[in-house]
């Protein structure tokens, strides 16, 4: 296994991370989602020895969060985490939406502890944050939180996740003297949220980054459309479609930690081999030339010509015009409705959502590349929002 530096956290941590979002279930995991299924039973044994496989063959860094498999991922975890507790960082996440006074931080942080059966973390993260969530929070004083936490022990380390754009990933950043941000980041999503400029902002500040969806969910993975393959298919050296995503993620040096949610023992082992050679700028200019036409031909697929620039934005109503178009295009390329629909439900407020647009206009005429935006927005959300595919446990 190779190790990093997290930053200026001093820890050294495994270049591939242990996320417990998507443990094995009783019966299989079905779907990227399945995780979440309030009846799905994580089966425990075959959890145990992932986890020893994994600290055996030198995976450090090991993260939950509160609701992952309906709030089961935590106890499961600590649990055969226990024996490793002094070799391992843990890390767990605070949910915003289940603050609503200055008092639920300590209450679900020693809930958390509880159920993880340690007396500390390693690293709290602020979960999920976006402007409502960033909002409410900067209201309830959680620096003061955060504060007291680091000092008292109950974390060595504090930091945030994000879903939101660039700007307010630069916000948020500046705003306390964080340790770990937590980003989306993969070679299809390079301009995505925070991005590759959000990827510079934090490392260039001694922030340790943690990066999520490397295979975008899989999407990138499984099913590979037959014009991808051909693509890989011409490479010298021949990876599975997996490989070629975690291997770019891993060829930024200023990339930490790449989470990988793993749910059978075969990813997890086949993840460990890929591992080995992620050190980075370890690809060439033909490689990564590759990865550029692999992404090009998923951009094939677009519905909406929406490049991301935001220049409509902000919306007076608030609506997430850019993010909105990203999920519909989405839906297409990867060919994934269920999870396009989870997403727009579970990470977008109501007024940002495309119903909120009042038709006034200004957004098209601040548009660069002429799109009908109102027109497109309408079709969005008719193809986005179908409230019935979010589970039961996530609404």
């Amino acid at each position: 296994m190779l190790y990093r530096q997290l930053g200026k956290t001093g820890f050294e941590v495994s270049i591939l991370g242990f996320g417990a979002m998507r443990l094995p279930v009783v019966g299989g995991n079905k779907t990227p989602m399945d995780g979440f299924d309030p009846r799905s039973v994580i089966d425990e044994e075959k959890t145990k020895s992932m986890i020893d496989y994994a600290v055996r063959h030198g995976i450090n860094y090991f993260d939950t969060a509160y609701p992952y498999h309906t709030g089961k991922s935590e106890p499961v975890l600590g649990k055969y985490i226990k024996p490793y507790r002094d070799r391992v960082y843990l890390v767990t996440k605070l949910l915003p939406r289940f603050v609503e006074t200055e008092a639920d931080y300590d209450r679900l942080l020693d809930e958390q502890l509880k159920k993880l059966d340690t007396p500390y973390l390693d690293i709290y993260l602020v979960h999920g944050v976006n402007r409502p969530a960033w909002d409410k929070l900067k209201t309830l004083n959680i620096t003061s939180f955060l504060d007291r936490i680091q000092k008292d022990g109950r974390a060595r380390k504090v930091g945030f996740s994000f879903h939101d754009d660039v700007m307010l990933f630069k916000e948020v950043v500046d705003y306390y003297d964080w340790a770990v941000c937590q980003i989306q980041y993969n070679y299809y999503d390079e301009n995505h949220q925070a991005g590759k400029t959000g990827l510079f902002y934090a490392a260039s500040r001694g922030i340790g980054v943690v990066i999520m969806e490397p295979v975008r969910g899989g999407q990138l993975a499984e099913p590979i459309p037959a014009k991808v393959k051909t693509l890989w298919d011409t490479a010298t050296v021949k990876r599975s479609a997996a490989a070629w995503a975690l291997r770019w993620v891993w060829n930024h040096p200023e990339v930490s930690v790449v989470l990988s949610g793993m749910s059978n023992m075969d990813q997890l082992v086949e993840n460990i081999r890929i591992a080995d050679d992620g050190r980075a700028n370890s690809l060439s200019d033909d490689e990564l030339a590759l990865i550029n036409k692999v992404k090009n031909v998923y951009r094939e697929a677009v519905r909406v010509n929406c490049t991301g620039c935001a220049y409509c934005m902000p919306c007076e109503n608030g609506v997430a015009i850019p993010g909105i178009f990203s999920m519909y295009n989405d839906q297409y390329i990867f060919d994934d409705s269920n999870l396009a629909s989870i997403r727009y439900s579970l990470m977008l407020s109501p007024n940002q959502q495309a119903t909120s647009c009042t038709q006034c206009g200004k957004c098209e005429e601040k548009c660069p590349q002429h799109i009908e935006i109102r027109k497109e927005l309408e079709r969005a959300h008719a193809s986005l929002y179908h409230p019935e595919r979010v589970p039961t446990a996530l609404r």
